[in-house]
């Protein structure tokens, strides 16, 4: 029995290193295809000029999705979501898009719903502030941190009347449709166990998006070359 115990213990030390990087290798993978969608998602909206305004756009600081977020249950629901988050780089974000940062979007009420349902939602961030806060805690949607894309419009007083109220604005698309969905009640935070498996270390999210030397990750190329050919100048 004790030669037994031994050879188990034996083989149980030798294949967990393997059973690890199988793993690590899986939560890489995963997180690599969520950062492809990000870059998909983006591109397939912004593809659409009267999706999300352009003036809006141009004066967003970052710019966060979160692709097929799952909505579900009956009237009152919660929403899950990974994505992503760029900023731009450089003194007063006046530079090219940078690495992101994963994101996680928790919990909060969409209103009026049936069933499940995945809506693809893009965040843009309005100011330093707003970055700032994402980057460094975990971050509550208020109705007056977070506007509809339905009422904004396509005017720039109307879109200066918005970003005087807000730090993040909201959009979403289900089904193909593009409307707008309320984010109250909602947190958005980094999600560092994916920044971890992305980067391959433990890198604060904040370093990650705003130093300008972190190397952008081939899964994000589609995400921030979208962002530099769609808003190449931030517009104050």
């Amino acid at each position: 029995m004790k030669k037994l115990i031994t050879y188990l213990m034996s083989m149980l030390l030798i294949t967990l290193p393997s059973l690890s990087a199988s793993a690590w290798a899986a939560n890489q993978e995963k997180d690599e295809d969520r950062l492809n969608n990000c870059g998909t998602v983006l591109k397939e909206i912004l593809d659409v000029p009267e999706d999300i305004p352009q003036d809006l756009l141009d004066k967003a600081d970052c710019v966060v999705v979160f692709p097929s977020v799952l909505k579900a249950a009956f009237i009152v629901g919660g929403s899950y979501g990974r994505g992503a988050m760029s900023c731009r780089q450089g003194q007063d974000f006046t530079g090219r898009w940078g690495a992101p940062t994963m994101m996680a979007l928790e919990g909060g009420s969409f209103g009026f719903q049936i069933g499940g349902q995945a809506t693809d939602f893009v965040l843009l961030v309005m100011n330093e502030q707003g970055a700032r806060g994402i980057l460094s805690s975990k971050v509550k949607l208020g109705a007056d941190a977070s506007v509809a894309a339905g009422p904004v419009g396509r005017d720039t007083s109307a879109e200066t009347d918005v970003t005087l109220r807000a730090e993040i604005l909201s959009y979403s698309r289900a089904r193909g449709l593009f409307a707008g969905v309320s984010l109250d009640g909602s947190t958005i935070r980094p999600d560092n166990d994916a920044n971890k498996e992305i980067y391959g270390q433990n890198i604060p999210a904040e370093r990650i998006v705003l130093s300008g030397t972190q190397a952008i990750p081939q899964a994000a190329q589609k995400l921030t070359s979208t962002l530099d050919s769609k808003t190449p100048k931030h517009r104050s």
